[in-house]
């Protein structure tokens, strides 16, 4: 049999840490039997669902690298198709009409709660003549549900699951003004679109035995069920906003990396032994569903964060330049032929300091910065009159060393400062601070080699002339 499995958001919200996990693991699971990946957008709530959040939804699996293996299905435009099915069943039999008013609905849970019973629905027109309709009432279309027996579900990560029949009530399949339901919806495009695996959260596992006699009572075969545990915040509540529980292109804007995303929501309730580093490549060969637990997750901002930080080293410093080109131009830089090469020659250094693409960009700012480099307000004060004298000193005599590189550059400067009496470090600091704007960079010898000899004695002139207009700290 091919695997077929399906991602079906709401776009009434955009994709949401614990929606993009669930599409990860279907599309992992996907891949992994080499089977399709479909897109279904679960347009029906036509107040609250949205265009935005419709093209949000596909920008952020795309952004993921999750893609799909067909054109999406909006389940808005099968409404009819829905209808007929549940027209069809009526006509069968294995359905009925309802003229229950909601004040009587009301009245029947009302009774049951206060007899101790789950509120449900009664029955009270599933055999009951339909001349003897009220008038004035739109009736609803019911599914006949079995009233004795159990229904047993073999869920891939939950295991055996059993629910005694007596606990379904008749569902509703068809609404009063003739639209569909979202069981009804949900199963019927289930069936038509050949879905052989659901895969999804386990809030949707009291669902599913509805769902599976809908499907019988629709002559299909149910699919294989897999609930995974929601997604917690740190302090085991459910996750939240307060969490981080945000919009998937959040996270993209903080800086952090598909692969990093891919890498941490697929270890947020799947395993394989110890490992917490895992490619997409292997996570495709190693991805089984019996190694999904139990237990609901925990969102931790500092793993993703840490995980970021691990897969950014990783990348080609050429690949990087290209990501952190928008954020630095959106902060008012440009980067021309000489900044690119400054960022090229000096990525090594910079990334492997850095956690995120939003700090990599702010770390290598320097590089492309027009002279005179501005100062944070916090390192302008190492550059009081007697650094910046010295700094000039410096800038005469690195003007002419040869050859320019770290170790000959190192050697003049600390000859420099035993020179005047002085620790390297009083020196060593003023110097950071004329050529980066901050206390903070990648080594201070491999800056000068990046910037090269003409940039170098520029931005120190500038620093000893007091040229650095002051901002606020980088960090």
């Amino acid at each position: 049999m091919s695997v077929i499995v399906r991602f079906a958001p709401s776009p009434t919200g955009y994709l949401h840490i614990g929606g993009a996990r669930t599409a990860l693991f279907n599309w992992l699971f996907a891949r992994s039997k080499g089977g399709k990946f479909l897109l279904r957008i679960e347009d029906t709530d036509r107040a609250r669902s949205t265009e935005d959040a419709i093209q949000k939804i596909f920008q952020g699996l795309e952004w993921l690298g999750l893609d799909w293996d067909e054109e999406p299905v909006f389940q808005f435009a099968r409404a009819a198709r829905h209808a007929e099915v549940a027209h069809r069943l009526l006509a069968e039999g294995k359905a009925y009409r309802c003229w229950s008013t909601p004040e009587e609905l009301e009245a029947m849970r009302a009774k049951a709660r206060a007899e101790g019973r789950q509120p449900r629905y009664d029955g009270t027109w599933r055999d009951r003549d339909p001349s003897l309709a009220p008038a004035g009432v739109d009736p609803v279309i019911r599914l006949k549900m079995p009233q004795t027996g159990e229904t047993t579900v073999q869920d891939m990560v939950q295991g055996e699951v059993t629910v005694a029949n007596i606990q379904l009530d008749d569902m509703v399949l068809l609404r009063g003004d003739g639209t569909p339901t979202y069981m009804l919806s949900v199963v019927v495009d289930d069936a038509d679109m050949g879905i052989t695996h659901v895969i999804r959260g386990d809030d949707h596992l009291t669902n599913t035995f509805r769902q599976v006699q809908l499907y019988r009572a629709m002559g299909a075969e149910p699919p294989t069920f897999g609930h995974i545990p929601l997604i917690h915040g740190p302090d085991g509540a459910k996750l939240s906003k307060r969490h981080g529980a945000l919009g998937i292109e959040a996270y993209r804007d903080m800086g952090m990396l598909p692969e990093a995303m891919r890498n941490y929501l697929m270890r947020l309730g799947w395993s394989h032994g110890d490992a917490d580093v895992i490619s997409t490549e292997d996570a495709i060969r190693w991805f089984d569903m019996a190694q999904v637990g139990r237990s609901p997750s925990r969102f931790d901002m500092q793993k993703l964060t840490s995980l970021n930080a691990h897969w950014l080293r990783a990348r080609a410093d050429e690949g990087l330049i290209g990501l952190i080109r928008p954020i630095l131009e959106g902060a008012g830089f440009t980067l021309d032929e000489a900044g690119t090469a400054r960022l090229q020659a000096g990525m090594g250094g910079l990334k492997a300091r850095c956690r995120t693409l939003v700090e990599l960009a702010e770390a290598a700012a320097f590089y492309v910065e027009p002279r005179p480099i501005r100062i944070a307000s916090d390192a302008a004060k190492l550059l009081d009159p007697a650094a910046r004298e010295r700094l000039g000193a410096v800038a005469a005599r690195l003007a002419a060393v040869e050859p320019f590189d770290e170790a000959t550059l190192e050697a003049e400067c600390r000859a420099y400062a035993t020179e005047i009496g002085l620790g390297f470090g009083k020196l060593a600091q003023p110097l950071r601070v004329a050529l980066t704007g901050s206390t903070v960079s990648p080594g201070l010898f491999e800056v000068m080699v990046v910037l090269g000899r003409d940039e170098v004695g520029a931005r120190l002139e500038d620093a000893a002339a007091g040229r650095n207009p002051e901002k606020n700290s980088r960090r």
